[in-house]
């Protein structure tokens, strides 16, 4: 079942988009039968989990952090985390960059914008992400590099609703590429679109699904 969802998904995403197995409170069993059908890239959210695969499971798996990850966590996962999705603070980004400098390394990041109807979801509004970046401390935070964008859509049956948060996404990805990035081919990722919404997030950009219960099933507490 997992091997079959892992290459139909693949099978129909288009060239240059990434996907996202997220396995987090899955088991190690689950994620190895995704291995085996060639997936390398795997996002879990809570810090202790991620340790503990991470330290079991084949070196060659890229492990993405794709929760809300508080600072004083970040030094746990700095030297191998392939990347952070939801930098949600500059706080955050800043304790990044102190523990990439201390793992020699340059930890790929991604802001995460708030465009959701939805109180309860973490990020920069654009405007506050317009003034991070323009104020441009983030150009002096060394160990941590900002590779682009993350969001997350509001959780309704509203397609059109869904369809436009991930076109203010893909604006504010552009404007900030083109006005802060456009010396940084590494600035080139979009991270939107989940189980329930990855085919509307394909049409509006995206280059990065993170899809986990049509893959592995409900989660497994």
């Amino acid at each position: 079942m997992i091997k079959e969802e892992i290459r139909s998904i693949t099978a129909e995403l288009p060239d240059g988009v990434k996907l996202v197995a997220v396995s987090k409170f899955h088991p190690e069993e689950a994620i190895m039968e995704a291995y085996e059908a060639g997936q390398r890239v795997f996002g879990e959210s809570h810090v202790q989990e991620m340790q503990r695969k991470h330290e079991s499971l084949p070196s060659d798996i890229e492990w993405h952090f794709i929760g809300h990850l508080q600072t004083n966590k970040v030094k746990y996962i700095a030297p191998y985390v392939s990347l952070i999705h939801a930098v949600d603070t500059p706080k955050l980004l800043a304790e990044i960059s102190k523990q990439g400098q201390r793992c020699g390394r340059q930890i790929p990041c991604l802001l995460q914008l708030h465009v959701a109807q939805e109180e309860t979801k973490f990020g920069f509004t654009p405007d506050e992400a317009e003034a991070f970046l323009a104020q441009g401390e983030w150009r002096q935070m060394t160990g941590a590099q900002l590779c682009g964008i993350m969001c997350m859509a509001s959780l309704t049956d509203d397609e059109e609703q869904v369809a436009r948060e991930f076109e203010v996404a893909r604006e504010f990805f552009i404007h900030a590429r083109d006005t802060y990035f456009s010396d940084s081919p590494s600035f080139c990722e979009c991270s939107w679109g989940m189980s329930d919404d990855y085919h509307i997030a394909l049409q509006h950009g995206s280059t990065m699904v993170r899809i986990g219960s049509r893959i592995f099933g409900q989660r497994q507490y």
